[in-house]
């Protein structure tokens, strides 16, 4: 079983795409390997670690840190074509908070830390880019672990007691010290990186290297 690291945040509309080519690049390599099989692990970042715990206005946000609205809206326009070749359709409209999203990665690692949690972060990228969701919001999160087949109270119960909060702030430290400056990264096997949501033929050719 080929383990794959994905470190990326709920924030970065990127990711959401790599998440895309990630699976396109799997279905590459089954093609020449018909039994191979990997598991998915998340692991936290934090695209702008100065988020209040609040969150933050989203567009007002993006447009101090790229200068202007248009250079915001070609941001927009650049993501919505990449996405649009794997089904993917961004709602930017429908975004109000820029999200904290501390208590979501704490969701997601409490969710592996059991099983498969990629049900999860795929609801999670749904609810930020295309249903305009507060996944900063622990209700939210709640609502949205329920839909993937979660226990609601145990979730809150989770999210309420701060478990996990230390290990995963250490865990994002641990990205960045080893060298991850932007998401997505991909980390094949421990031992092969890609950085950015490449096409799927450079994930597909680590993944075969690291079969080698």
């Amino acid at each position: 079983m080929l383990n794959i690291e994905i470190v990326s945040d709920f924030v970065c509309p990127w990711c959401f795409i790599g998440l895309r080519r990630l699976s396109a690049a799997v279905d590459l390599v089954r093609r020449d390997v018909p039994g191979f099989a990997c598991r998915k692990r998340w692991r936290p970042f934090f695209l702008n670690p100065n988020t209040p715990p609040e969150g933050e206005p989203y567009l007002p946000f993006l447009e101090h840190k790229f200068g202007s609205r248009q250079r915001v809206d070609a941001l927009f326009a650049n993501v919505r074509q990449a996405g649009a070749a794997y089904g993917l359709e961004y709602a930017f409209e429908k975004i109000q908070v820029r999200a904290n999203t501390l208590d979501a990665h704490r969701l997601v690692h409490w969710a592996q830390s059991q099983g498969d949690a990629e049900a999860l972060v795929e609801r999670l990228f749904v609810g930020q880019f295309q249903r305009g969701e507060n996944v900063g919001d622990r209700a939210t999160l709640c609502a949205i672990a329920a839909e993937v087949g979660l226990e609601a109270r145990t979730v809150a119960a989770y999210l309420a007691s701060g478990m996990d909060t230390a290990q995963v702030r250490r865990l994002e430290r641990e990205s960045r010290a080893s060298g991850v400056s932007s998401v997505p990264t991909f980390l094949v096997d421990s031992r092969h990186v890609v950085v950015g949501a490449e096409d799927p033929a450079i994930l597909a050719r680590a993944i075969r290297q690291a079969l080698i």
